[in-house]
């Protein structure tokens, strides 16, 4: 984890805000600017993770809710957040918070020989 926060903090399209109580990380979330031909500018919510015991006491509300205040800042007006078919708590939570689901997909992956 501390590698990977080392790769991407940097570069500056990126960000991760973290919910903390004292000493106790609550949850975190890692949002990206990104740029496609397609779709133009837009942050995405890379992603998210609260704490079983967190959940349900909006802190996963409150970390979407700093999300999108960094991307307004930035100028974009469009999120994105892909959630797993498999994850069906996740998909009320993000329609509860005014997200909607606009597509199915499947992803495919090839590594390195």
């Amino acid at each position: 984890m501390t590698r990977r926060l080392r790769e991407i903090l940097p570069e500056g399209h990126h960000a991760v805000i973290v919910a903390a109580q004292g000493e106790r990380l609550l949850g975190w979330i890692h949002i990206e600017h990104r740029v496609s031909i397609e779709s133009g500018s837009k942050c995405e919510i890379v992603g998210m993770v609260v704490d079983t015991t967190a959940r349900r006491h909006g802190v996963g509300r409150n970390l979407v809710q700093a999300a999108e205040e960094w991307a307004y800042s930035r100028g974009l007006t469009t999120l994105t957040v892909r959630s797993n078919t498999a994850r069906k708590h996740s998909h009320p939570f993000y329609e509860s918070i005014g997200y909607e689901r606009v597509k199915t997909q499947h992803v495919y992956t090839k590594k390195a020989k």
